[in-house]
């Protein structure tokens, strides 16, 4: 009988300082086999195979006593403990309270494209001009950057503001901007 399995034994029997030797004996299977798992998930995933070797590890030896026949049987629950943990991230990514229909876009991106038409750079300034009533600083700042060509740092040079303040008007204003823009009323 191996360690793992003699080990699950006693898991299974209610020894609690069993759970304690499990973890070093499977953890590098555990951790290969998520990384198996997660490389077949799309770019852009934060999960690390570390952190879902520990969240499936909890639920496999949580509160509840848990069975286990051998090691394969215990390694067939940690597949399946890993591949619902990736299917309830991937269902709460894509629901709808969390924004799962809406396409992330680049404000910067956003904004260049206002200025391939005409009516385009219109709206453009029209809702620039809105700005201004609302926040003179931040309409300036993006008249010197998108229209003056400067960087930030310059632009905040120029209204005589620190860059942190740059940044802060330059993000409220993108969005600002391209609600109004893209939103009609």
């Amino acid at each position: 009988m191996s360690d793992v399995t003699r080990i699950l034994n006693a898991i299974e029997r209610g020894e609690a300082k069993a759970t304690d030797e499990l973890l070093p004996l499977v953890y590098e299977e555990l951790r290969l086999l998520a990384a198996q798992k997660l490389s077949h998930e799309p770019p852009g995933q934060t999960l690390q195979a570390t952190a879902l070797v520990h969240e499936a590890y909890i639920r496999l030896v949580g509160d509840e006593p848990q069975s286990w026949e051998n090691r394969g049987h215990f390694f067939a629950a940690a597949a399946e403990a890993m591949r619902r943990i990736l299917v309830e991230r991937a269902r709460s990514r894509n629901c709808m309270k969390c924004g799962g229909g809406i396409r992330r876009v680049d404000l910067n991106d956003a904004l260049l494209a206002v200025e391939a038409s005409p009516e385009g750079l219109i709206a453009m300034d029209e809702a620039l001009t809105r700005l201004a009533d609302g926040d003179a600083e931040a309409a300036r700042l993006v008249e010197l950057a998108y229209f003056g060509g400067l960087s930030l740092e310059q632009a905040a040079e120029v209204l005589g503001i620190s860059c942190r303040t740059a940044y802060r008007h330059w993000a409220f204003a993108r969005a600002w901007l391209y609600k109004v823009i893209t939103v009609p009323e």
